[in-house]
């Protein structure tokens, strides 16, 4: 079973390659989707949804929001970028017994988004 949790930020981002820059925070909108698959057992799945996102609000969207994404990741901050970074965070952290990181998808617009699952960092 997986289940999804969504996030929203504000950010804005230096486009390095065209020297170009974002100048409103607000209203640059990316929504991020956390999926999470749970393991069964004697007791079923149980995931802790209060836990899911402490950590994910905590680790990732609390240092992105109203923030210049260059200035917190010091990188190029396309959206692969942004979730390759995030999935390196939180894979760690949400691996438990009962459940771990599936897949990170990261909106940038409601037409344009990325996507990380377990098999792009599966080797």
């Amino acid at each position: 079973m997986k289940v999804t949790k969504v996030f929203t930020f504000d950010s804005a981002h230096n486009l390095t390659k065209y020297n170009g820059k974002c100048e409103n925070l607000h209203g640059h909108t990316y929504k991020l989707e956390v999926t999470v698959e749970g393991s069964t057992n004697n007791e079923g799945i149980i995931i802790d949804f209060a836990e899911l996102k402490s950590i994910v609000e905590d680790e990732v969207v609390k240092k992105l929001d109203h923030m210049y994404l260059n200035d917190v990741l010091g990188f190029n901050t396309t959206c692969e970028n942004i979730i390759t970074w995030a999935w390196k965070i939180l894979e760690p952290l949400l691996r438990t017994e009962r459940y771990h990181l599936y897949r990170i998808k990261l909106w940038e617009t409601p037409t344009s988004f990325a996507e990380v699952d377990i098999k792009d960092f599966e080797k």
